[in-house]
């Protein structure tokens, strides 16, 4: 083998591969045994609490090459993944960062060294493992992907062939920001790629077998509560723009029905909602943690174009065409709701790299 290709495969088995596992059916050995094999050397499995029935399946497991943590009580899968990444850069802070694999055997190894060599070679980015959604694979996994693949596309901006992917290579830059998440179940998951858009972290997607035992029986994915609670997390993106927008209409309909003056009403409703808006949008809805000297001049450049364009289609829907003002601002600042959110998504609240 070229002394090259030893050093570029040398690197790769330095990545840890980490498994969080709760009350693990038998496919956690072999995947194990099948990851030493190959020749990974920091294999971490975090024991989510599975209990005493578990402890003779975990210690056999516990052998050179494999570092075992472990909670006292269920905490939730991205509780488990957070405690296997710190635990990644306490142990191994010379890693490129961390690959993620579930414990029930639907990530092939050959698939999980792909993800690491991606990783190895491009470890600024996340890389995803993206499976492909045919007729085979049980209808709640296709709908349930395929839903948030959309809500994904139009929130965020992202068209990710699999978003729900449990294999992932997560480079060790973006691991800081992701342990100060406060999502602890499945939705951990999506608020890393929620994460990984705000900082600009480049994306990767690596193609893989898609692989379903029994149906996907052993996953511990329950359809409908943890799809609301994915579902609610990307809901608040939109919740706060609607509510500001709503105490916009308010104050101007208030103020116009007072004094009959379009620039009055507009002037004051904005400079309310505005205000109302900045705090909520910038760490209820975008998350973003960059410093005020950075977001706000963006923010209120934004503010005041949107406020002027907005004046001049209400000026111009009333005074020329003659429709109610109230009515008219409702017809102008409905596109205008549409490309601020894109602008803030892409543009106010998304990291530069030079930041």
């Amino acid at each position: 083998m070229p002394p090259v290709l030893q050093r570029n495969l040398s690197s790769v088995f330095d990545v840890p591969i980490l498994i969080p596992a709760y009350k693990p059916a038998e496919p956690l050995t072999a995947v194990v045994q099948a990851l030493l094999d190959l020749g990974f050397r920091r294999i971490i499995v975090v024991n989510d609490g599975s209990g005493p029935d578990y402890r003779d399946r975990f210690q056999s497991i516990a052998i050179p090459g494999v570092s075992l943590v472990e909670h006292a009580v269920n905490l939730g899968k991205g509780a488990a993944l957070k405690t296997g990444m710190n635990f990644a850069l306490v142990k191994f802070p010379d890693c490129p960062g961390v690959v993620t694999a579930d414990a029930d055997g639907q990530h092939h190894p050959e698939d999980i060294l792909r993800v690491a060599q991606r990783l190895a070679e491009e470890p600024d980015s996340l890389v995803l493992g993206a499976r492909t959604f045919g007729s085979k694979v049980p209808l709640r996994s296709r709908l349930g992907n395929d839903i948030t693949r959309f809500m994904m596309r139009i929130i965020m901006g992202q068209n990710l062939a699999d978003t729900q992917t449990g294999l992932r290579g997560v480079p060790a830059s973006l691991i800081p920001y992701l342990l100060r998440l406060t999502s602890v179940g499945y939705e951990f998951e999506l608020d890393m790629l929620i994460t990984c858009k705000h900082l600009s972290c480049p994306l990767a997607q690596v193609p893989i077998k898609t692989i379903y035992i029994e149906g996907n029986r052993s996953s511990h994915f329950r359809p409908v509560f943890d799809s609301m609670r994915i579902y609610f997390l990307l809901l608040r993106f939109s919740v706060l723009s609607i509510l500001s927008a709503v105490v916009d209409y308010v104050v101007f309909w208030l103020v116009y029905r007072q004094f009959g003056s379009i620039g009055r009403s507009q002037f004051t409703a904005r400079v309310v909602s505005v205000t109302f808006n900045y705090a909520g949008v910038r760490r209820v809805v975008f998350q973003s943690r960059q410093r005020h000297s950075v977001v706000m001049p963006r923010y209120f450049a934004l503010a005041i174009a949107n406020a002027l364009l907005s004046y001049a289609g209400i000026k111009f829907l009333n005074g020329s065409l003659g429709v109610p003002a109230v009515a008219a601002k409702v017809a102008i600042e409905f596109p205008l709701f549409i490309a601020n959110f894109a602008i803030q998504r892409d543009f106010v609240f998304t990291r530069r790299k030079a930041q």
